[in-house]
């Protein structure tokens, strides 16, 4: 075989971690792909909160905060690229953000103060997940760890994106697809 068959576009799939995956920033995980073609990929990890709020963020970033129960919102550790920058994936909502990715039509990434501004003020999107850091595969490279077995994919669920509690996410996502996670060894796939 010389050439290996591209993987179809996997925007707006889950990629499910795995049980042998070692790699301390993706075991266990349940990320979102936001963005996948020939250039590589883009998601963010929605099942590891950190320890930050939202009202810490706002706190550091001077924005007002108008509805005090919108500040225990819980910020996730997205990925380790760029951990400083916020992203925010959100249902679409009302609202002209000034850097905006359309996922799909119930999904979007928004880098942009502006959003955080009117979540802030209790105007923004009502569905939120709020993350520091992306994970990001380069050309080719989620192409081979997939082939590696490292990942199980699925289409995305948006109540396991928004509604599941965090630490459930990694076990729904793979019930999504019909899969018992736990049933599964490191060694699957590998003869």
């Amino acid at each position: 075989m010389s050439m290996i068959e591209p993987i179809a576009n996997l925007t707006n799939h889950f990629l499910i971690a795995m049980p042998g995956m070692t790699d301390p920033f993706f075991a266990r995980t349940v990320t979102y792909l936001c963005q996948h073609g020939e250039e590589g990929a883009l998601g963010i990890i929605i099942n590891r909160p950190s320890e930050l709020t939202l009202v810490d963020i706002l706190e550091q970033m001077e924005i007002d905060l108008h509805e005090p129960a919108i500040g225990q919102i819980p910020v996730y550790f997205g990925g380790p690229v760029q951990p400083e920058r916020g992203f925010v994936l959100h249902e679409p909502a009302a609202g002209d953000w000034n850097s905006t990715l359309k996922v799909s039509d119930s999904v979007s990434l928004t880098t942009s103060r502006d959003i955080l501004e009117a979540i802030g003020q209790g105007e923004g999107p009502r569905k939120v997940l709020i993350a520091l850091g992306y994970a990001g595969w380069g050309k080719g490279q989620l192409e081979r760890e997939l082939l590696e077995n490292s990942w199980l994919t699925a289409p995305a669920d948006l109540s396991i994106l928004f509604n599941q509690p965090a630490e459930n996410r990694w076990r729904a996502a793979a019930e999504w697809m019909g899969v018992d996670i736990s049933l599964m060894t490191s060694a699957a796939g590998h003869g």
